[in-house]
Order: C-alpha cells, then sequence, then structure tokens
C-alpha cells in the first residue's frame, strides 16, 4: 500500500483541473498506474486515493453486512460521488465539479497527504482547521495514541 506523505499547496485552473506535484507522483506506486479514485471525506473535504488502494478499501467495505441499515446507510454515504480520475497527458487531475462544490473548493487548495490517501481541501478551511487545534492536543494524543503500548491500564507490562 501506498505511504503518502507532505502538504502542498496548489491552484486548480478554471475547469477544476489540478497539476499534481511531482514530489506526490513521485510516492504513487507503479501498481496504482496513475489511476485514482476521489470522493467525499468525512470533513469537508474529497479524499483521492491511488486506484489499487481504493479497491483494497473497497474489498473491506464490501464484507460489511448489507442487512444492518446502518451499514447500508455508510455504505451509500462512502460511495457517493466516488469518481474514477487518471492523469492526463500533462500530469492533471480532472476533479468533478459536484465534488468541489461539496468540498467548497474555487481557486486555491491544500493537498494533505497521509498513508494511502491524499485529502483535498480549500485552503481557507484548511487553514481553520489548523486553527482550531484542540486546547488539549497532548490529551487527545493520549486518548487515540495511548493504546499502542504494552502497557495494561494500571501501567503494568
Amino acid at each position: 500500500m501506498t505511504n503518502f506523505i507532505g502538504e502542498f499547496e496548489c491552484k486548480l485552473d478554471t475547469k477544476g483541473r489540478l497539476m499534481l506535484p511531482s514530489s506526490l507522483r513521485k510516492q504513487l506506486d507503479p501498481a496504482a498506474q496513475e489511476r485514482f479514485v476521489i470522493n467525499r471525506g468525512f470533513e469537508k473535504c474529497l479524499v483521492l486515493y491511488p486506484k489499487n488502494d481504493w479497491e483494497y478499501i473497497s474489498a473491506e467495505i464490501n464484507k460489511l453486512n448489507q442487512y444492518v441499515k446502518k451499514n447500508r446507510e455508510f455504505i451509500r454515504y462512502f460511495y457517493r460521488g466516488a469518481t474514477e480520475l487518471g492523469l492526463d497527458g500533462t500530469g492533471r487531475l480532472l476533479f468533478p465539479k459536484r465534488l468541489l462544490e461539496y468540498a467548497g473548493a474555487k481557486k486555491e487548495v491544500v493537498l494533505f497527504a497521509h498513508g494511502n490517501r491524499i485529502e483535498i481541501w480549500d485552503k481557507k478551511a484548511y487553514n481553520n482547521l489548523l486553527t482550531d487545534e484542540p486546547d488539549e492536543f497532548a490529551d487527545l494524543a493520549e486518548e487515540v495514541m495511548g493504546g499502542f503500548d504494552n502497557q495494561d491500564e494500571d501501567g503494568l507490562s
């Protein structure tokens, strides 16, 4: 699986195309063959997955029991707007207008690359997100990451 890293400020052209930064293209797994799938993120952003990573994620989602209502709702929302994209001859991606509207992305965007995905944020929304960092980030980190050590609840190994 891909392991992207980086934060990139980019501009959309008037047709909704974005030049994928060369440093991101270099991180792309050759198995993706410069093919991507884009969909709505959990917040007001878009998420771009290399095609091969999307296939893995999609296979996991398709294992959900569709007789459970919450699973069906999640599946519908997750796949809503999902669109396959490919780089054109000059290394640009053409984003669907409907998805750009969802994210509020007009001209300036930030690509936040982490793990197997690239989040695409309207620049202003991304900057607001970062200024709203939790006051108690250390507490949040402990809550989220604290379970990764070899200690039990009493602090004993």
